[in-house]
């Protein structure tokens, strides 16, 4: 079993990389589009730092779904990159490097959310039964579905 594992899904999205980058670099925007957000209508939340960019850092604590844990965002490149340094407390602890690149497509933006990590002794143990792939692509799909059904309401 490998000791790292990848994420990746894409989307094309009928909006401006700007427009999209807008609601990455920015963490209070995240609640219209992330797929975690609706795990614990209770769930505390904590910005610090800038408010978007390089700097912009967001803690949550919530249910047992939602866990905790924090972001930081150590590199943006306005409008085609957002680098995050994603660390979760609970209900396991890990540490990630996730980056969403966006690329102009036609009239719109090519959207792609990577995530990479190290494999540790209980992600492997989970891994026999489900990948980090199966785990997580599907809220990547979610939450890129909901972005692009954000930015592109506000387009129409």
């Amino acid at each position: 079993m490998p000791s790292t594992y990848i994420v990746e899904r894409s989307t094309t999205i009928s909006s401006s990389p700007h427009s999209v980058y807008e609601q990455i670099a920015d963490f209070r925007q995240w609640p219209g589009w992330s797929p975690w957000e609706g795990l614990d209508p209770q769930m505390h939340r904590v910005y610090t730092g800038a408010d978007s960019g390089v700097g912009a850092s967001y803690a949550w604590s919530g249910n047992k779904k939602a866990g905790s844990g924090s972001m930081v965002i150590v590199e943006a490149e306005e409008p085609s990159k957002v680098r995050i340094d994603l660390v979760f407390e609970k209900p396991f602890p890990a540490s990630n490097d996730t980056w969403f690149t966006i690329m102009p497509d036609g009239a719109g933006s090519r959207v792609t959310w990577t995530l990479t990590g190290v494999l540790t002794r209980g992600l492997k143990l989970m891994g026999v039964f489900r990948s980090m792939d199966t785990m997580i692509g599907p809220d990547f799909d979610k939450g890129l579905a909901q972005l692009k059904e954000l930015l592109e309401i506000r387009v129409s």
